[in-house]
């Protein structure tokens, strides 16, 4: 899988890397993910008000994040009962060539967070703090249409800045970014050719506890 290794992008301590997989490694990263998918499906969670979150989640990896009326936190099984399927090699390779600037981490991510966006999908700000342990970074990968991911503070409000990620991008949100606000206020639908009818998957990678 070709990576490409150009200076990040740096934007209130989030590291953007630009087309950091190429196309064909997208499409093999698709094919990749639509196996994991036949094995945990995507399902649409709740808020802790019982409101329908828009976009389908799935998961892989020791766990997957959940929502529902019980609150936010990761478990180790599919809501349909079943353990997550293993996190795909193709994905861990992103994980240990950024994670930790260039250097391999210590530790492998324990979820790969799967988020499926369609369109007019978008997702408020908030932080990733369900995890134990902050001293590992998020590590968002962004497959097919453009998203427009805007990057807050570790307060919430105050100023934030945006910026359009497209199907190959990274991002990295580590040290003071990896307890900022950030979020998706929509898509351009239909922007890359990537998936057949359109849509935006992204993937989030986590060290749990």
């Amino acid at each position: 899988m070709k990576h490409a290794f150009s200076p990040p992008i740096r934007q209130k301590g989030f590291e953007i890397h630009r087309g950091f997989l190429d196309r064909s490694a997208q499409e093999t990263l698709v094919v990749t993910l639509r196996d994991l998918l036949r094995q945990a499906p995507l399902f649409q969670p709740v808020t802790a008000r019982g409101k329908p979150m828009s976009v389908r989640m799935s998961a892989a990896g020791e766990y997957g994040w959940i929502s529902d009326r019980r609150g936010y936190r990761y478990e180790p099984q599919h809501p349909n009962g079943t353990p997550w399927p293993a996190i795909p090699q193709e994905i861990l390779a992103i994980w240990q060539a950024l994670a930790n600037g260039g250097t391999p981490p210590d530790r492998a991510p324990q979820c790969c967070l799967i988020n499926w966006y369609g369109e007019g999908t978008k997702m408020g700000l908030h932080q990733d703090r369900d995890e134990s342990d902050f001293a590992y970074p998020v590590v968002s990968v962004s497959l097919g249409d453009e998203a427009l991911f805007r990057m807050g503070n570790v307060e919430r409000g105050g100023k934030t800045e945006s910026i359009w990620l497209q199907s190959g991008d990274v991002v990295v949100m580590g040290g003071e970014a990896r307890l900022a606000y950030h979020g998706v206020d929509r898509l351009r639908f239909g922007s890359s050719t990537l998936l057949p009818q359109g849509g935006r998957i992204n993937l989030t990678l986590r060290v749990v506890t």
